[in-house]
């Protein structure tokens, strides 16, 4: 008699982008628990959005871009029910434009462009430098020496729990590993599922486009100093995103994030991202513009 299947982390994230076809072009798609914070991560809305866009696409055409809005703060509790409405079939492009819903509001939007194969002009800009992954500590690794700043070790599971399907490993002190000095607003991660993924090129997209409203943002706060969510000292959410997929890759193998943040203003951070294959290809390019707010005191 066979034993059980053990479920992974990575088959409940894999689980939450199975959406369910509920009408022509409506699907719906569970929220999972809140872990860290009481919405939906940002970046699962907007992988689930691009699975709904997808599944109205002929199987021939990948997406190429997306540009999305974050309208509303997710409620875990309820299911999200995504409308897609078929903007454009073109002979070499599609355009399919997502609502996200929950409880009759709009809380996301999502306009993404895809794409016919062709070949054409390539170049692009070389890949950073960056340590090899492989020498670079694990989150389990990593997280447990900042557990007293970021609020005892039973934070440090939460965010362990939170970030259990994918290998996540900083190159750098992460933001909480330098409160207090500013230093460059760069950061570099190198991140993989912890699994192997199906051969399916929207599957993997979709989980780069989950991982990739992670740490985006992070860039913003090591130019202030500032240690982050899980610390306390800002709050934000993330505004909008944006995406371009320029080259075919895997989510389950090493990608490198070189992530940047060229200016915050008026309670804003912008930050953009270049995902890198781990022979340098240059993948994804992303851009993301988020609230980044230092809480003002209670007043007495």
């Amino acid at each position: 008699m066979n034993e059980p299947l053990t479920r992974t982390p990575l088959d409940d994230l894999l689980a939450l982008l199975d959406l369910e076809q509920i009408e022509e072009d409506i699907f719906r798609g569970t929220t999972g628990r809140a872990i860290l914070v009481p919405r939906v991560f940002g970046g699962q809305v907007a992988a689930q959005a691009l699975v709904a866009a997808g599944r109205t696409v002929p199987a021939d055409r990948a997406p190429h871009s997306l540009h999305s809005y974050f309208l509303r703060p997710g409620d875990p509790a309820v299911p999200i029910v995504y409308t897609v409405d078929r903007i454009r079939d073109g002979g070499s492009f599609t355009t399919r434009r997502v609502v996200a819903v929950q409880h009759g509001q709009p809380i996301f939007h999502l306009s993404a462009s895809f794409q016919r194969h062709e070949e054409g002009l390539e170049h692009q800009e070389a890949m950073p430098a960056a340590p090899d992954p492989q020498t670079l500590p694990t989150a389990a690794e990593m997280l447990p020496r900042y557990a007293e700043l970021l609020g005892g070790p039973g934070v440090v599971d939460r965010i362990l729990d939170a970030r259990s399907a994918v290998d996540l490993r900083y190159a750098d002190q992460p933001p909480f590993g330098s409160v207090g000095e500013p230093r460059e607003p760069k950061s570099q991660v190198w991140f993989r599922t912890n699994g192997k993924l199906a051969d399916d090129p929207l599957l993997h997209i979709c989980l780069a486009t989950y991982v990739s409203d992670m740490t985006l943002l992070d860039s913003v706060l090591l130019a202030h100093g500032r240690g982050g969510w899980a610390v306390g000292d800002v709050v934000g959410a993330s505004l909008d995103h944006a995406m371009w997929f320029h080259r075919p890759f895997r989510a389950d193998e090493w990608l490198l994030y070189d992530q940047e943040s060229p200016t915050s203003q008026g309670g804003r951070g912008l930050a953009r991202g270049r995902i890198f294959t781990e022979s340098g290809q240059l993948a994804v390019s992303v851009i993301q513009e988020g609230v980044v707010r230092v809480p003002r005191p209670r007043a007495r």
